[in-house]
């Protein structure tokens, strides 16, 4: 008799080939041109538009749908990227249904909004394709600008200081740029290596040198980089994973999401992940949401995302929790993990139940368990660093730190909401500050 494959604990290839491709392919297809028309028709170019203030980049959304209504993506595109350089990415994974979208007269009138986000994937893939920069360099300031972190607000940040004509030097400890872009992201929301081709064309306005395998702290040092250049701008992320503080958490199985997501992202062939049959996520952001959906579409037979609050304190949006549900994934609330049992590998993890106000109630539960992904925060990882508040870089203003010439932004700074929107534009608000401070 045959073994059935599903009982065999955590094992590559579950699927066949075309299900992979299948499960991985784009969330949300491209428009075409006709559908991008027909979507823009039914803006109202409101005057006083509240979707431009739900907005992080503070982007003309009226003016760039009315552009795409007149038969000029190109134009649209421009617009954009004037206040998000990334907008490509951000149309693809910003939480438009909760920013923009929500804001949208139409959502309020009808409950259908305007397709903004995918309105703006359809103008900045136009004018990418072309292989077009929008900006040109200003004439070179003999300004030298140190960026940490080739994430968002990094990229961001250089971009801005690169087009105002100062040399960046880009410094990211990962073997290739883009950050949470490249490594963080849901296969299903950026397909087609399109991180690493935003980063390209990104670089074509000159001017911005990126030096990979160079971690600060380890080899570069916070003084090296003062002492060589006239600014510093810090958008190195949050390095670390917060644990989850419980018996068992050292067995085997027992992995942080963040880098299950980073591995399926640079995997050229998903067939070789190893994934469970029963998976159990901990957590209730973005990274628990695309880990326990990506397990589930890489053939795990059960996969339970577990928060400890309530549905409606989880930091994913409610859309992107019934995405979950929809692919198969089981959302169990009010629980916190009390212990993870097993004989070396996990076998088991043990909840209680808890009430709102994370009290716990006495009642437990287990759940079936081989592989086990942490998703319950990331910690700033770094010694040296300019003050800390809160666990992140504090921050005043455009990014400017306790240390005189050194700005922060994006994920390891203070007034951030961790999503990649906001992390462009505080790195853009940040080399805007350090620009006029230079220049005196």
């Amino acid at each position: 008799m045959t073994a059935n494959p599903l009982a065999e604990g955590i094992i590559a290839g579950r699927l066949d080939p075309a299900a992979y491709a299948d499960h991985f392919s784009d969330l949300h297809p491209p428009l075409d041109d006709h559908e991008a028309l027909v979507a823009a028709d039914r803006c109202y170019f409101c005057h006083d538009a509240p979707c431009i203030t739900a907005c992080p980049t503070d982007i003309d959304i009226p003016l760039f749908i009315r552009q795409i209504a007149t038969g000029t993506p190109e134009a649209a595109a421009r617009t954009i990227f004037q206040q998000n350089i990334l907008g490509g990415m951000c149309a693809r994974v910003c939480p438009t249904e909760t920013l923009c979208e929500q804001a949208c007269v139409r959502e309020k009138a009808e409950g259908k909004p305007v397709l903004i986000g995918q309105l703006q994937r359809y103008a900045t893939d136009t004018l990418m394709a072309q292989g077009v920069h929008p900006f040109t360099r200003a004439a070179p300031t003999g300004k030298r600008v140190a960026v940490v972190g080739a994430g968002p607000a990094g990229l961001s940040c250089a971009h801005r200081l690169a087009m105002l004509g100062h040399d960046v030097t880009v410094f990211d400890a990962r073997p290739k740029p883009g950050g949470l872009n490249e490594y963080g992201i849901a296969a299903y929301k950026s397909v087609d290596s399109f991180a690493e081709a935003e980063v390209d064309w990104l670089l074509k306005i000159g001017g911005i040198t990126i030096k990979t395998d160079a971690a600060l702290g380890r080899h570069i040092t916070l003084a090296e980089l003062q002492a060589d250049h006239d600014a510093v701008f810090l958008g190195l992320g949050l390095g670390g994973v917060n644990a989850l503080g419980v018996d068992g958490e050292d067995r085997t199985g027992v992995l942080d999401a963040v880098d299950f997501i980073a591995d399926l992202r640079q995997s050229t062939d998903l067939s070789q992940l190893p994934i469970g049959r029963d998976v159990v996520v901990i957590g209730g952001g973005m990274t628990a949401v695309d880990a326990a959906v990506q397990a589930k579409l890489l053939g795990a037979l059960n996969v339970s995302l577990v928060y400890r609050r309530g549905r409606d304190r989880m930091n994913a949006s409610r859309y992107e929790q019934d995405l979950a549900a929809s692919k198969g994934v089981r959302i169990i609330t009010n629980a916190s993990p009390v212990a993870i049992h097993g004989n070396g590998s996990v076998r088991e993890i043990e909840f209680e139940y808890t009430d709102d106000t994370l009290t716990p109630t006495g009642q437990t539960f287990r759940l079936a368990a081989d592989q086990v992904f942490k998703a319950i925060g990331q910690t700033l990882a770094g010694d040296t660093l300019p003050a800390i508040e809160s666990g992140k870089i504090a921050v005043t203003g455009a990014g400017r730190t306790s240390i005189t010439g050194i700005w922060a932004g994006g994920d390891c700074a203070t007034g951030g909401d961790d999503l990649t929107v906001t992390a462009v534009a505080q790195g853009r608000d940040a080399a805007m500050d350090i620009h006029t401070t230079l220049m005196g």
